[in-house]
């Protein structure tokens, strides 16, 4: 186990060395995802690294690939594209929490499901933030429909929840074919439904109790505390200031892994 540990820690090490480089992870991003790393490879293996780099992987490419268009949105978003400590970490906390359990209890078939499930809400949610904005139509608030600007908080599109559930289909097809118990076709259903889910409870959160922002001088809603990209100090405008966008991510990863144990 000891060596297992040491490999996971060299290989996220290398893999978070080459996401910084590329510029998709900042300097304490890099950190936090060489620490998610090491516990999921050293303490789950290879199949559990599987879907965690699914995941990264996925992401960081999309992010990559359509950069260009959310740059006229990096007004709206809280934070950029180079994911920082507390992205990771709310992106990628519960997953490691389902496998340490799965170190103390390894014969338990529920820890994969609960993994699989809180990566496949992130993916889910990711790839619907990252093409989303390719909706050719305003997207709508999913509390009310009102169609609003794109990059609004808890706002949902056609094309985006495609997406959120082409992203959870990903991680749900792996965890079907790397799982040890459980039919393919059952576990990548349940896991499916449960990584949506997850996607439009954070959307949910950010149309209802999302901490949310708006620039005096743009006139524009935002997610940014304290500044506005033209240096304005934003006043808040709804929802509870302790909930930014990191903890809403972390309540996403939270549902699915609560709804893939349901299913279960």
């Amino acid at each position: 186990m000891l060596l297992q540990v040491l490999l996971g820690f060299l290989a996220a090490l290398l893999i978070a060395f080459a996401a910084y480089r590329a510029h998709s992870l900042s300097r304490s991003g890099a950190w936090g995802a060489a620490l998610v790393g090491t516990i999921i490879f050293g303490l789950g293996g290879w199949k559990w690294a599987v879907l965690l780099l699914a995941f990264f992987i996925s992401s960081s490419a999309l992010t990559r690939l359509f950069g260009d268009r959310k740059a006229s949105l990096d007004e709206k978003f809280e934070k950029g594209g180079r994911r920082d400590l507390g992205q990771v970490l709310a992106n990628g906390g519960v997953a490691c929490l389902f496998t340490s359990f799965h170190f103390f209890l390894p014969a338990a078939h529920w820890t994969w499901i609960g993994f699989a499930a809180a990566l496949a809400a992130v993916n889910a949610d990711t790839w619907s933030t990252e093409l989303g904005v390719l909706n050719p139509s305003p997207p709508r608030l999913i509390t009310n429909g009102k169609a609003v600007e794109k990059g609004t908080s808890g706002a949902i599109s056609l094309y985006g929840t495609l997406a959120a559930v082409g992203g959870s289909a990903l991680i749900a097809i792996l965890a079907g074919a790397l799982g040890a118990a459980g039919g393919f076709w059952t576990m990548a259903a349940m896991i499916s439904v449960a990584g949506v889910t997850g996607a439009l409870f954070d959307s949910f959160l950010g149309a209802t109790v999302q901490a949310i922002y708006r620039c005096p001088q743009c006139k524009k809603e935002t997610e940014r505390y304290l500044l506005h990209t033209c240096g304005t100090k934003t006043i808040q405008t709804r929802g509870w200031k302790w909930l930014n966008n990191d903890l809403v991510n972390l309540a996403c990863s939270i549902m699915g892994a609560i709804i893939g144990l349901i299913l279960l």
